[in-house]
């Protein structure tokens, strides 16, 4: 997981090159890895809807999923196998923001509060409750 810090008024698209050069050296050897199987998928909703992110995301050797706005609900409605991406997303958000740290943000600096998150993260990622 990449993870960068910045005001909430800052749009997206500007932070993702530095989300993807965040990512950690030993995952992106794992990627680089299951590259050779094929291009891995991300998805992105439509604050990521330009081209210059396009270009990135093939930068990276990615393949972007990026849904406009009503695109989904109209999918949805037509099919009833259809089933949305970006809900691994807003649920990692939810894990996140039951640590009272990072959701009430007390720290002056940033990189204190980039470790938080990486706590946070740890801490997520080794809780056997959230998986079952």
């Amino acid at each position: 997981m990449g993870l960068v810090i910045d005001g909430a008024n800052r749009n997206d698209m500007k932070l993702t090159r530095a989300t993807l050069e965040s990512i950690p050296k030993k995952v992106e050897e794992h990627r680089q890895e299951a590259l050779k199987k094929g291009p891995q998928n991300l998805c992105l909703d439509k604050g990521y809807d330009y081209p210059e992110v396009r270009q990135l995301v093939d930068e990276f050797g990615l393949r972007a999923h990026i849904r406009s706005r009503g695109e989904e609900k109209n999918q949805k409605a037509h099919s009833k196998r259809f089933r949305a991406r970006r809900w691994v997303v807003e649920r990692t958000h939810s894990w996140m923001n039951r640590y009272r740290r990072v959701l009430i943000r007390w720290e002056k600096k940033a990189k204190n509060y980039l470790a938080i998150l990486h706590f946070a993260c740890a801490c997520i990622v080794w809780n056997p409750c959230l998986f079952g």
